[in-house]
This record gives structure tokens, sequence and C-alpha cells, in this order.
């Protein structure tokens, strides 16, 4: 039989039952992660009433981030996954608790509209991420054959994205119906459940190559090994700078409050929205056979993310925006799938957690820093101008990229 004949299997990954537990925890930790962005970004801008301190949430967050993921990249390769996984779960439940503690005692007096303590937890979540995230890819690859990473990557970016739906709506209405302890308590229950879940995973560590050199040598490594991938650091890249620039979840909370006067309900469905699209789009990849035209497909699904957040600046419409929004997620998937797979297939497998921590910078970089750069244009320029500037370059980079690295526009079928 040949391959073409093949029956496509679009639920391969999913009976591996390690694969399942793996998919279940991450889908838990997710959830309570992305209710955590929404309870915290209303809860600083109903403190301060500045875009700003919502961008400065971005970077108190990205600064440990990205000055531990290589390292957290280098323990993923020299240490047990699993049980990195599990240490840095525990710190992400512990400091939820501690934003659940501070919210809960100091509801009134002086500290009633600080916001430096919650920059200060948001910092030590920072520190757990950065361990987190690479140690989390790498044990989801160990966990399948190389046959199925595609489809297990469309999975995992399809359950994550179902956690950014679900997350920023709960976040949302249990802020809006019992206040901010509650739903800082419930993040922290979700990543402790997300906890217990990675106990049933089954897990046998593959040897590890003795050490040899120094740390900054085996982080030296992994840079340069992705240096050396211009597909994958031309994808990489495209990422980077079309979020960094073209992304608006950081400045959401002021668009609900000022522009569409929608509430913590309207912000938590507005933060749900471009995961929403992501899940539909994810659950179609997964009833279709690889991609053809990757490389054309990842430059087009960028420009069009960036085309959908210059349209979303400009709606005065709720339900416009979402739509809009939706649509911007849809197309995110497909860059995110694509991107993934790639990297999984290039990537040696005892290089994997040094890899992805480099992808992780990146990605962190255009998350978090992009954050700050969200609240930071939006001071200087005024919202919407900010939202569509950031479009515009999206644009441009996705032509720069195209024009740049010719291999990754001519790329077909990754693996």
């Amino acid at each position: 039989m040949t391959e073409s004949a093949v029956p496509h299997d679009p639920y391969a990954a999913l009976r591996d039952g390690n694969y399942r537990w793996f998919i279940a925890t991450m889908g838990l930790v997710t959830l309570g992660l992305q209710m955590q962005g929404v309870v915290v970004g209303w809860q600083v801008y109903d403190r301060t009433g500045d875009p700003l301190a919502l961008g400065l949430v971005g970077l108190s967050e990205a600064l440990p981030f990205l000055t531990l993921a290589l390292f957290g990249g280098h323990a993923a390769d020299r240490v047990n996954r699993l049980r990195l996984c599990m240490a840095a779960t525990l710190g992400l439940a512990f400091c939820s608790g501690l934003l659940g503690a501070f919210s809960w005692r100091f509801q009134a007096g002086p500290l009633a509209r600080a916001v430096w303590p919650i920059y200060a937890v948001i910092f030590l979540t920072g520190i757990m991420r950065a361990f987190y995230r690479p140690a989390n890819v790498a044990l989801g690859t160990d966990l399948l054959p190389k046959a199925l990473y595609a489809n297990g990557s469309t999975w995992r970016v399809s359950v994550f994205h179902s956690g950014m739906v679900l997350g920023p709506a709960l976040g949302g209405l249990v802020y809006a119906w019992r206040g901010p302890v509650a739903a800082h308590f419930l993040v922290m229950t979700l990543l402790a459940c997300g906890l217990l879940g990675l106990l049933f995973i089954r897990y046998m560590p593959r040897a590890v190559a003795p050490r040899s050199g120094s740390i900054l040598q085996s982080l030296g490594e992994g840079l340069r090994f992705v240096f050396s991938q211009r597909l994958l650091l031309g994808a990489i890249s495209l990422d980077l700078f079309a979020v960094l620039f073209g992304g608006a979840v950081a400045v959401l909370p002021v668009f609900a409050k000022e522009v569409l006067k929608v509430g913590p309900q309207g912000l938590g469905a507005l933060r749900a929205a471009p995961a929403l699209g992501s899940v539909l789009m994810g659950i179609t990849l997964a009833h279709l056979p690889p991609l053809r035209r990757a490389g054309r497909t990842l430059l087009i699904c960028v420009g069009a993310f960036g085309a959908a957040m210059i349209a979303f600046a400009l709606s005065r419409s709720f339900l416009l925006s979402l739509l809009l929004l939706v649509a911007s997620g849809a197309v995110d998937n497909v860059s995110v799938v694509l991107r993934a797979t790639l990297l999984q297939t290039l990537t040696p497998e005892h290089m994997l957690g040094r890899v992805s921590s480099v992808n992780q910078v990146f990605i962190g970089s255009s998350n978090e820093i992009g954050a700050f750069e969200s609240g930071l244009a939006a001071r200087l320029l005024g919202l919407v101008p900010s939202v569509v500037f950031g479009g515009c370059m999206t644009l441009l980079v996705v032509a720069t990229t195209a024009w740049k690295v010719p291999g990754l526009r001519k790329m077909d079928r990754i693996g």
C-alpha cells in the first residue's frame, strides 16, 4: 500500500495513554494560567487605569523567563523531564496561592490599590515558566514516535488553545461573580490538579549523554543549532516579530472597558476568542492529511493575522471584534502547528530541551515583551493607532521574511 493510500488517523497520538494524560495535565495548567492572565490584567487596570501598567505585567514575567529559559532547556536535557515538569507546576500553583492570599489580605487599607506585590509574584511565575515550558515540550515529544509528531503537535496546540478559550472566559466570569480572591484560588486548584495528573504518566527517561563542558557550552550548542537551521530560524523569527508588533492581548482590558464597554465578562470573551478560532482550526487540521506548500501557507497565515489585528483595532462592534479575534486565532493555529512540527522534525532528541528553550525565548519575547510594547505604544500613540501600527508592521515582517528566506517560502510538506 502506498503512503497516499494509507488511511489518515486523526486520533493517532491520542491513542497513546501516556500522551492522553500529558495532554490533559497540560490543558489544566493552560486553563489555570490563562485564567490568571485575565484576572491579573483586569485587577491591575482596575487599580491603576493605566495601559502601561498592563505592559509592566508582561515585562515582570518576561525578564526572568527570558533570562532563565535557556538554563531551563539545559535542565530539560540533563534531568528527568517529567520530574522537572512536576516541580515547575508545583511552583506555578504556589505563585497562584500567593496572588490569592495578597488579594484576600489587602482588600482594604494602604495596599488596596498597590500593584507592586502582583508584579513580584508574576516575576516568580516567570521563573517557573522558564523551566516548565522546555521540559513540557521535550516530554511531549518523548512520549510519541517520530511518525506522530505532526499529529501530536496538532492536538497539543488544540488542547493548549482550548485552555485559552475556557480560561479567559472562566476567569472573567469568576472575577465578575466572586472577585479576584476566588479566581486566584481556583487557578491554584487547577494547577494542583495538573500536578496530580502528571503522576499517572509512565515515563522511561532516555539515557542522558555524559556531561562534557560547562553549562554555557551546552547552551551555546543549542543556540548554534537553531542558527544553523535557516528554515527553523526563519519560522521562529517570523513568529517573534509578527506577534511582537501585531499582538493586542495586553491591551484588551482597555478595549473592553473604554472602547467596547463590555466589562470583565466581555474581556473574558475577547481573551477567549482567538483561542476559540485556534481550536476550531486545530480540529480541522487534525482531520486533514499533512499540509502541502507549508512555507507559503505559513507566510499567508501570519499576514492574515496582521490584517485581522488592523481590522480589530478599527472595529466598534463587540460582535465584529469577537469574530476578528476568532479569525486571528484560526490562522495563528496553522502557523504554530507548522513551526512546532518543523522544530520536532529537525531537532535531535538529545537537544530537544535546549532547542525548545531557544524557541521559547523567541516566543516569550514576542508575547511578554510584546505585551510591554503594546502598553507603551498605547500610551505614546493612543490605543487604536498603536494596534493599527502593529498590524502594519506584521505585514512588513511577512514580506521581508518571504524575500530574505526564500527556502521557507518554497518549503513543501514538513517531515
